[in-house]
């Protein structure tokens, strides 16, 4: 699992963007992957159906005890904001357990958001997030709906984005009925949400998180979205039907670790439909996180 260092991840992202068509802007990217000890990130590529012009990569495994977000505006990656935003991952630091960030930025456009780990074996209360004086107050709005669903003490990472001024809470171990049609059918009537498609709902029966977006101006969650494992992103059109353009990035994009190509394949719902994204790992850090999960335990010796 070695790093492709500075040169060598510019050159993937470059390939992967041209996937998409899209070009990187090396002026944004360069300061970004300078910032940051590429040895030791667990490095991940996203695209997505919903009218993305840029290509997101996702670096995580970063220490627990750094704010990533202000350590990005200190590096010039990026801007500082009076918005309650810009205050939130201070509080969540102060105030609930942390064990590692991770952060995204778009090849084309910069920097974008910070993702906070909280422990898997004390998942955390909504309630008290919810109370955390920055977030925003649909959170604390929306705490039946939560509760009704089991989801109320089973928080496990904090996202937030910062340009588009959105958070999103994640949820792990939740109860097995969440994944049932008439479960996932009732979570998206409860928020005014579509009726899910047959494909949404064969993914819902399959995720291993579920997660909710919300902000700062509307007192509703505006989105949801089920994750599933991809245990290979070349096999993935054979386990559901998928978007072309995911299925082409799917079989082209490379990594940097023995074996398949690992990865997660989301499904949103939100106002104006359903929309799908799948993250495909480039490079995993031994002993993050995430190789734990995906590659298993390093062999005796390694």
């Amino acid at each position: 699992m070695a790093s492709a260092g500075m040169e060598g991840l510019y050159s993937a992202i470059e390939e992967t963007a041209g996937l998409l068509d899209i070009s990187p802007s090396r002026e944004k990217v360069e300061p970004i992957l300078s910032a940051y000890d590429l040895d030791k990130v667990v490095v991940a590529f996203r695209v997505t159906t919903r009218g993305s012009e840029d290509l997101d990569c996702r670096f995580t495994a970063l220490p627990g005890d750094v704010n990533p977000y202000l350590y990005a505006v200190s590096q010039g990656i990026a801007e500082a904001t009076d918005h309650p935003v810009g205050k939130l991952l201070e509080e969540v630091q102060e105030h609930i357990p942390v064990t590692a960030h991770g952060v995204d930025f778009g090849v084309v456009g910069g920097f974008k958001k910070t993702w906070t780990f909280l422990p898997a074996d004390n998942l955390q209360k909504l309630s008290k997030v919810a109370a955390l004086p920055s977030m925003p107050r649909s959170l604390a709005e929306n705490l039946d709906f939560y509760t009704r669903y089991g989801l109320d003490d089973k928080n496990s990472m904090i996202g937030i984005d910062y340009p588009s001024r959105t958070v999103n809470v994640y949820f792990l171990q939740f109860p097995a009925e969440c994944r049932e049609p008439e479960t996932v059918r009732a979570m998206l009537s409860d928020l005014g949400l579509p009726e899910p498609s047959e494909r949404m709902l064969e993914l819902a029966r399959q995720a291993v998180g579920i997660y909710t977006t919300l902000d700062w101006e509307s007192s509703k969650i505006q989105r949801i979205t089920f994750a599933t494992m991809v245990p290979d992103a070349r096999a993935l059109s054979g386990r559901v039907a998928v978007d072309p353009v995911v299925e082409d990035f799917a079989g082209k994009v490379s990594h940097t670790y023995p074996g398949a190509v690992q990865g997660l394949y989301n499904v949103a719902s939100y106002a104006g439909g359903e929309y799908f994204k799948l993250q495909t790992y480039y490079q995993l850090s031994e002993g993050s996180l995430e190789a734990r999960i995906l590659l298993g335990p390093a062999p005796a010796g390694h």
